[in-house]
């Protein structure tokens, strides 16, 4: 039986080719690392090595806050954007490289308080955009903790 909310990869995508997440990965539009879709740790942490500048501190500084603040979180890459969520819960974040900033997604933002500042066409998400010395790591750290008590999305 399989669980629609589940976000345990399929045997074929737990696979991840690590001559490709070790090669130097491609930048696209805005700097965002193309990254091969995979699960679990090690390509996500291959997207962060990746992130341009200064982007690549703060994306440690946020894996960092979101492992502390939530034991046993599950990571991923797709769609070029690293991935965290809750087995049997799904994703509850993500977050995309800009040229001048880091877009993270709470995918049931409007349910945290106070509620993220950016705006969405979908009605359940906002976003935070995070520009260089702007990361404010109690707030951030707050709505993590939240948002993976949320249901997530399952994509």
């Amino acid at each position: 039986m399989t669980d629609k909310t589940s976000i345990k990869p399929t045997k074929a995508a737990r696979k991840v080719d690590t001559k490709q997440v070790a090669a130097q990965p491609v930048l696209l539009s805005g700097g965002n690392p193309q990254i091969p879709k995979g699960y679990g740790d090690a390509p996500v942490q291959a997207y962060i090595a990746a992130m341009p500048d200064w982007k690549s501190d703060v994306g440690r500084r946020l894996d960092a806050l979101i492992v502390r603040t939530v034991p046993g979180v599950q990571k991923a890459v797709k769609w070029n954007s690293p991935f965290y969520g809750i087995e049997g819960q799904g994703w509850f974040l993500s977050f995309h490289v800009f040229a001048r900033y880091i877009k993270v997604t709470f995918f049931r933002g409007t349910s945290l308080r106070p509620v993220p500042p950016g705006e969405s066409k979908h009605k359940d998400v906002r976003y935070l955009d995070i520009y260089e010395d702007q990361l404010d790591e109690t707030q951030f750290a707050a709505w993590v903790k939240q948002a993976s008590q949320l249901p997530g999305e399952r994509l």
